[in-house]
């Protein structure tokens, strides 16, 4: 099947089943694929041009108005919505539906049984960022034992400066690779909120098939 993806889990996942698209966005890190845009800018023209027989989107991701553009041109669209752990099964059986192939094994957490705690997770600076429990990230979070704290507000991704943070008393802070790409230099900063721990974001906000080696990982990382 010709199938462009629009969301770099997607790009991975339908890798992983031995499926190859015919094109990905920039942010799919895929050099050997062709890139049509990224997921906030596709280049509509020359997808339509490619002919895909399948687009894969996301709500998270992608535009509606990208989505209807692609839709008005005629072609499949896929539109996955993917804002908890929960979803990621579901999400891939209807994907793996859409491209034909065999849905893959559930993946079900082991229940949490230690102690929890809480984190401040930031995901971009200037301004301080975080996300909301009502997210594949901090869905996989609790799973690992893992409450963020949050901003007031009904925004998935709120504003919430190192002041607002450290008032929240959490017992860590988890600094992810991306989308802001927090790494060793900016670990001072943030220790003016709690105890450090750097995480790889990929593993943290990519799901599909990369969600059950992800979350092994992470709780090696919180383990230590």
């Amino acid at each position: 099947m010709r199938v462009v993806s629009l969301v770099p889990s997607v790009s991975e996942t339908l890798l992983a089943w031995g499926i190859t698209p015919i094109a990905v966005t920039r942010f799919c890190e895929q050099p050997s694929l062709r890139a049509v845009g990224g997921t906030k800018d596709p280049d509509v023209t020359a997808i339509v041009e490619l002919g895909p027989e399948l687009v894969v989107m996301c709500h998270e991701e992608n535009r509606l108005e990208d989505f209807e553009a692609l839709v008005a041109a005629g072609l499949r669209v896929e539109a996955l919505r993917i804002e908890s752990l929960d979803d990621v099964n579901a999400g891939l059986t209807g994907l793996a539906a859409a491209v034909g192939t065999s849905a893959p094994d559930p993946f079900r957490p082991p229940p949490f049984e230690g102690e929890r705690r809480t984190a401040y997770v930031p995901i971009w600076r200037r301004p301080w960022m975080t996300l909301a429990a009502d997210t594949y990230g901090a869905s996989l979070l609790a799973a690992l034992g893992v409450d963020v704290v949050v901003a007031a507000g009904e925004d998935r991704y709120p504003e919430m400066d190192l002041v607002e943070a450290a008032a929240a008393e959490p017992d860590l802070v988890l600094a992810p690779s991306e989308p802001y790409p927090f790494a060793a230099r900016h670990v001072p900063e943030l220790e003016s909120v709690a105890p450090v721990v750097l995480v790889d974001g990929q593993d943290l906000f990519w799901w599909g098939a990369r969600t059950p080696m992800a979350f092994d990982r992470l709780a090696r990382t919180l383990a230590r």
